[in-house]
This record gives C-alpha cells, structure tokens and sequence, in this order.
C-alpha cells in the first residue's frame, strides 16, 4: 500500500496503472466509513498477491488531487489501468462486493483460494444488515458526524423516519458546515411539509393559473422529494429560479443543491452493487444550475 502525494502522483498511479491495474483509496481521517473500508482494501492487496496495487490518498492533505478525481463523497474508490480511471465506487461496500468488482479487472490468478471463491459467490449485504452494522459503529463512536450522517440517510432511505430523526437530533447545530447534513434536513423538512399540503391536482391548478404561483411549485417540488423523484423536483425549482432565483430567501436553490447532495452520491447501491464515480443525471443538472444562477 502506498500513500500517494502530488509529488509521486504520476510515478505511483499514472505510471504504474500502465503495467498492472491501480486502486486508489480517496479517504479522510474524520471519515467512519473510510476507516472501515480502508483495513478491507489492504487485506485484498494481500490476498490478490500482487495482481493490483493499491494506493491511499488523503484528501484533506491533497486537495489538488482530491479535486482532480472530482470527490464530492468520501470513501471514493477509483481503478485505473494504462494511465486512465475505468471504474469505481463510492462507499464503504463489503468485501465480497469488493472482490467482484475488482475480479472484473484484475488478472485471473491461476488457481483462486476457496476462501476468495466462496466471498466472490456470497450475495449482497441486504441493506438492513449494513444499516445494523453502521448504527453499532455509530454507537463505538458517537463523535463522528460522517458516521452519523451517513447511518441517517440509509434509515431514511429505509423509510425509518422516526428514527433518522432522532440519530440525527445531534447533528442540528451543525448544519452550517455540513452540506449533507443540510440536505437530509431540507429532505425531512420536504416530507413534513407535503404531508400537510393540498392535493396534486389542486397544486398544478394554480400554477396552470399563474405560472408565478411560486409557492404551489415550490410545495410540488417538496413533495416530489418526499416522494425521492429527484429529477422531478428539480425541474419544479428550476422553474422558480429562472424566474426569481432569490425567491423566498433562496428556498429554491437551497433545495435545488438539497437534491443533487442527495442524489450524487447517495449512500444506497445500484442493483449491481457499484454506484459511479459520476452520475451523468447529476453532472447534467448541476449545469443547469449553474447557467441559470448565471444568467
């Protein structure tokens, strides 16, 4: 395992990706779920006997390169063969998850160890059981904010509300500094407001009355969130901004930036277990966002 730097960037993961494939480790010491990850990712190198390199980033220490892999979520996991990134993941996924991915792209061993074999063939971790494991690390370690954050969004994606709720309760004089934990706040804050709110077809009355009748959009984009259709609600606040992007103190926007938080990305799997590096959906509307702010 090498710790990577800008000074020996290019040597210990540009150059060496061209002779055997590389995984870098994109990690920060205050993250829960890198500190579990990491011990995983070395105990594969060893196992793997030399069939990939691992390497560790810092990303508080190296922000420059930190930026240049484009993290907004730590852990983030990136492969790379002959001097160019071809996959990855975000989170801290289990270790038979962990060997499959990297069996995609590694080079065959010539006789796989039973153990290995046995970890490649395991099904995935349901999450419930996940969610368990990281609620008894939060427990070890009720200080770590990342930790705490990450437990709230998987109950909450659980639909666990009561309970996200309270493991959240510590994190409320904090949001100031914590963009995620902002954005569950404005999710929760979504599903309250829509359980109170007028019917669908009354909301979309009013806005086929008044285009400008930005409360009913703003409240049909609350529930489009509640409800998790990301894309939805975005384009609802889109439609507010383009209009008056300082509407109601920002409310559009903070929701806006609310969502992709959520989205991009967010601590549930995709069905093969890998979520991307990048979400093309998330990158296309962080532009729109940006051009209409700027217009």
């Amino acid at each position: 395992m090498i710790e990577a730097t800008l000074a020996n960037f290019e040597t210990e993961v540009v150059d060496a990706s061209r002779t055997l494939p590389v995984l870098v480790d994109l990690w920060a010491p205050w993250c829960g779920p890198c500190r579990t990850l990491g011990p995983v990712l070395e105990k594969l190198e060893g196992a793997y006997e030399g069939r990939f390199k691992l390497v560790k980033i810092n990303t508080e220490d190296e922000q420059d390169l930190a930026a240049a892999f484009g993290v907004r979520s730590i852990p983030m996991v990136v492969l790379l063969k002959d001097g160019q990134p071809v996959d990855g993941f975000v989170g801290a996924l289990p270790e038979g998850q962990i060997r499959q991915f990297l069996d995609r792209h590694v080079p065959p061993a010539e006789q796989a160890a039973p153990e290995a074999q046995a970890d490649a063939a395991a099904s995935p971790q349901d999450p419930a059981d996940e969610l368990q494991g990281l609620q008894q690390s939060l427990q070890a370690n009720p200080a770590d904010d990342a930790l705490r954050v990450d437990v709230v969004h998987r109950l909450m994606l659980l639909d666990r509300l009561d309970e996200a709720r309270e493991v959240f309760e510590p994190l409320l004089g904090k949001l100031a500094t914590d963009q995620h934990a902002t954005a569950l706040k404005e999710w929760m804050d979504a599903i309250d407001a829509s359980a109170q709110a007028a019917p669908d077809e009354q909301l979309a009355a009013r806005i086929a009355a008044d285009r400008r009748d930005f409360d009913a959009r703003f409240t049909l984009a609350r529930r489009r969130m509640a409800q998790r259709q990301w894309t939805a609600a975005m384009d609802e606040l889109l439609e507010i901004l383009m209009r008056d992007k300082n509407w109601n103190d920002q409310a559009a926007r903070k929701a806006y930036v609310a969502v992709l938080e959520l989205m991009a990305p967010a601590p549930q799997k995709t069905t093969d277990g890998q979520p991307p590096a990048s979400d093309p959906t998330v990158d296309s509307y962080r532009r729109r966002l940006s051009m209409t702010v700027l217009s």
